[in-house]
């Protein structure tokens, strides 16, 4: 599998998550695409978590991948190096617990189906409980394609994704469920060959370079043709950080057609 990750400007986060592929159950190719005025790999931390990957059979690319086009042009850029068929795009500021990427794979190899994904968890919202913002609806049968537009009813399953909901819901289920999404943020394993085939991101050049939403226009135009899911429960938790992208005016699947 290969896992690809953006990261600009964060390298206190991104030693966290690269500590967190240590303790998966698989041989990994990690590629990082750094946008950063600083090179992360000058950074202690990051270094050393890198090494004590390769010291356990892991493959660690480093790109320093400049000048910055945006985020849409950033994933299209790690689209091109991925060369397993399944891709793990992994933002940054993602914490993951072990043994979280088996199952991801698992359920992506039994759906064949375009992508599989664990929302984010914001711990720091664990006492807020919020019933109205955790329906759950299961793919009972085996999931497939399925046109989620932001003016869909569909689209308001993306509350489930909000504060601590996931951590509350995964709570109450048994084994691993897979789930209807509107999209999934920070943390997809991607059937490589089916991102590739609805085009990936190569629309980053029909946005301006400040935009947002990119990876939310992938998935679901993979979604509309091959099929998507989340799983429960989610092995994924955010570091809730202040985001990177502070100029959302431009949203890629508002902008875009699907």
């Amino acid at each position: 599998m290969d896992v690809l990750i953006p990261t600009c400007d964060r390298p206190g986060a991104l030693a966290v998550t690269l500590t967190g592929l240590l303790s998966q159950d698989m041989v990994l190719r990690i590629v990082v695409s750094d946008q950063g005025d600083r090179d992360a790999r000058a950074v202690p931390e990051v270094m050393a978590v890198s090494r004590v990957l390769e010291a356990q059979g892991h493959t660690v690319v480093w790109f320093r991948h400049l000048p910055r086009r945006g985020l849409a042009e950033q994933r299209a850029f790690l689209l091109s190096q991925a060369e397993a068929p399944q891709a793990l795009f992994l933002d940054d500021d993602v914490i993951l617990t072990p043994h979280a990427l088996a199952p991801l794979r698992a359920t992506l190899k039994a759906e064949r189906c375009g992508f599989v994904g664990y929302g984010l968890i914001g711990l720091s919202f664990r006492d807020d409980e919020r019933p109205h913002e955790q329906e759950l609806t299961c793919w009972e049968g085996p999931v497939q394609p399925e046109r989620v537009t932001p003016d869909s009813p569909a689209w308001l399953r993306h509350r489930l994704h909000n504060a601590a909901n996931l951590y509350h819901v995964g709570k109450k289920v048994s084994g691993h469920k897979r789930y209807r999404v509107a999209w999934i943020g920070g943390c997809v394993l991607y059937d490589v060959g089916a991102l590739r085939a609805v085009g990936g991101f190569s629309f980053w050049r029909d946005l301006p370079e400040h935009h947002c939403g990119e990876d939310v226009l992938a998935q679901l135009r993979v979604m509309a043709r091959f099929g998507g899911c989340g799983l429960l429960p989610s092995c994924a938790y955010h570091q809730e950080l202040p985001t990177t992208v502070r100029d959302r005016r431009v949203d890629a699947a508002r902008v875009l057609s699907l």
